[in-house]
């Protein structure tokens, strides 16, 4: 039975960790207000997903597979995703752009990873922690 709560607690947790792209985008939204005013705000936004196209996805699977590293404890899984992640986006990341916009949308690509690794790990230590807890 206690493997059975255990697997609805993984389960739980996981859609948990998942679902994350309101929050992030919350985040980023917040932190690009305070970077600027006005129009210039939703422009540095709309422009970073205008500059790096499926971000929402990569992000649903980066998170998937940080969870998935931290309760199979793999943590190195981690490296493997965060490696992916940045050599694939690096192309784009460092084409030529001009100035302020294209520092604007790299920071807001390592804000976003940061972010959502983060919350991928506090659900993976909520899961693992309940189900240290249903084991006792």
């Amino acid at each position: 039975m206690n493997l059975l709560w255990c697997a609805v607690v993984l389960a739980m947790c996981g859609c948990g960790a998942v679902a994350g792209n309101r929050a992030i985008r919350a985040l980023l939204r917040r932190i690009d207000r305070g970077g600027a005013r006005g129009a210039a705000v939703q422009g540095s936004l709309m422009s970073a997903q205008k500059e790096l196209p499926g971000g929402r996805w990569i992000g649903v699977l980066e998170r998937l597979a940080v969870y998935v590293s931290i309760v199979a404890g793999f943590p190195a899984g981690i490296a493997v995703v965060l490696a992916v992640k940045g050599l694939g986006r690096y192309p784009e990341l460092r084409a030529e752009k001009e100035g302020r916009e294209a520092a604007r949308v790299g920071e807001l690509f390592i804000i976003g990873t940061f972010a959502s690794v983060l919350w991928a790990a506090a659900w993976a230590g909520i899961a693992v922690g309940a189900c240290a807890l249903i084991a006792a």
